[in-house]
């Protein structure tokens, strides 16, 4: 986990708020329960945590044409759901 201090100035919701929309979109477990919906806290949990790692490390966003994390400078190559899952075991 990456901790900082954020200068106020520079913080705001509109940096968030794409991706809450992305995520309330692409996962059922934020909508009613349904076959998607999650009993367990755990489960759900580990649904997200999957979700923003593959967003953020494995998905190729059209403007950039690149992962946000390559775009940032993080990580080179793109990942691959496998190893997503492998590590969230």
């Amino acid at each position: 986990m990456i901790d900082g201090d954020p200068d106020p100035a520079h913080v705001g919701k509109y940096y968030i708020e794409p991706q809450k929309l992305t995520m309330r979109m692409s996962m059922r477990r934020f909508t009613r329960p349904t076959n998607g919906f999650s009993k367990k806290i755990e489960n759900h949990a580990a649904s997200v945590s999957i979700h923003i790692t593959y967003y953020n490390f494995a998905g190729t966003h059209n403007t950039p044409r690149v992962t946000p994390s390559m775009a940032a400078g993080g990580t080179d190559p793109v990942w691959e759901l496998e190893e997503i899952v492998d590590m969230a075991r």
